[in-house]
């Protein structure tokens, strides 16, 4: 980026702000109209291929010195890069599939000399390989991320950010499908005591940025405010004796094992579309992960996993629900006053059964009386 500051925008309201004239080359003005498929698709495909070249040279329809489809300025970019200017920027185009079978996608990369690198995507979550092994789950969904607040359906922490786009203007997902979201990483989702609350806090207006852009672009009106002020404190890693694992009283782990500074559980902080415990973290990977999945637009990922794959969970006294449990997953998804809601248990190996299936009917209870959809008993399977 050159230290031309066109400016950025930095109103928080709600005010209505005007569609924008969109340019010839926007894929939509591209794809629409009279155009038959064929050469839609192909002339869309050519300005996808060239635009993150186009952009880094300063030629085409980048010129303006905005990153990842217009949406960042100059001090957007320099804040997520400790105040350095000359970061390289390239993207891929936001595009569809020719079926439009999914949503919009696109990707934006930005990189300083030093090494460090911001990946932004644009992508719909994909139910259909499930959220209980999806990479995505694991990674934008840890205890390590704060909920934004404010109604937003979107977390951050200081490696990770992301927003789902809200209904509305854009259209509703199926039922069937995830959300549409931006989401940004920096990198391993590194587990430590200490969150370095600047990045989690220069990422999280990022990301809101990111998704005002992409409503305008769309001719939405409106603008999301700056979550930041609003964000809880980031999780700290607790003492699983205090009160129980996961602060929840009476849940235990079966039978004595030895113990180690890994085994410390890290809950989520603030409230949120997820309720997240991992423990035992080694790197960026929890063995044991118990999560609530309060927002029904997320639970959707885990609709097939709780349909199949292992032995069946039923529902005492009457409650709605379904799910399944094996040695290494246990999950069971109730309609509550919200709609779907989706409980699990997770380890990362089949040498675990024993702890799912002690820990999976007292975390369904108590989180189930926690957030109001209570009572619920599951019983499981011999």
């Amino acid at each position: 980026m050159n230290d031309t500051d066109t400016g950025t925008h930095t109103d928080t309201g709600m005010d209505a702000v005007p569609a924008p004239h969109r340019p010839w080359w926007h894929w939509r003005r591209l794809t629409r109209g009279r155009l038959r498929p064929a050469l839609a698709a192909a002339v869309a495909g050519a300005v996808l291929g060239g635009a993150g070249v186009a952009w880094q040279t300063g030629t085409g329809p980048f010129t303006d010195d905005r990153a990842c489809w217009g949406a960042l300025g100059k001090d957007d970019v320099a804040a997520l890069f400790g105040g350095k200017t000359d970061i390289r920027a390239s993207e891929v185009e936001l595009g569809s599939d020719r079926i439009e079978s999914e949503g919009p996608s696109g990707q934006c990369r930005l990189q300083s000399p030093r090494g460090r690198r911001i990946t932004v995507q644009v992508h719909q979550l994909d139910a259909r390989q499930g959220g209980s092994g999806e990479r995505w789950a694991d990674e934008f969904l840890s205890a390590r991320l704060t909920p934004l607040g404010g109604g937003l359906l979107g977390m951050a922490s200081d490696t990770r950010a992301w927003l789902a786009v809200p209904d509305g203007c854009t259209g509703r997902p199926d039922e069937h499908d995830g959300p549409l979201v931006i989401d940004m990483e920096t990198g391993w989702t590194i587990y430590q005591d200490e969150v370095d609350t600047g990045q989690r806090d220069h990422l999280a207006s990022a990301v809101v940025t990111l998704v005002n852009g992409f409503l305008a672009e769309e001719g939405c009106e409106g603008v999301l405010a700056d979550p930041v002020a609003r964000m809880a404190k980031p999780a700290r890693f607790e003492d699983a004796e205090a009160k129980g694992l996961c602060g929840i009283e009476g849940l235990r782990l079966p039978g004595k094992r030895g113990r180690s500074k890994f085994d410390r559980p890290l809950v989520t902080n603030g409230e949120g579309p997820v309720r997240t415990c991992d423990t035992d973290v080694l790197f960026d990977r929890p063995a044991l992960r118990l999560m609530t999945v309060e927002d029904p637009r997320l639970s959707v990922l885990y609709k097939r996993p709780a349909l199949d794959g292992g032995k069946e969970i039923e529902a005492t006294g009457g409650n709605d629900g379904h799910g399944f449990i094996r040695d290494d997953f246990g999950v069971f998804q109730a309609v509550c006053q919200t709609g779907e809601v989706t409980f699990l248990v997770r380890a990362d190996d089949a040498r675990r059964s024993a702890d799912i299936r002690a820990l999976l009917p007292r975390y369904v209870e108590a989180e189930a009386d926690r957030i109001g959809c209570g009572p619920l008993r599951i019983t499981l399977p011999g």
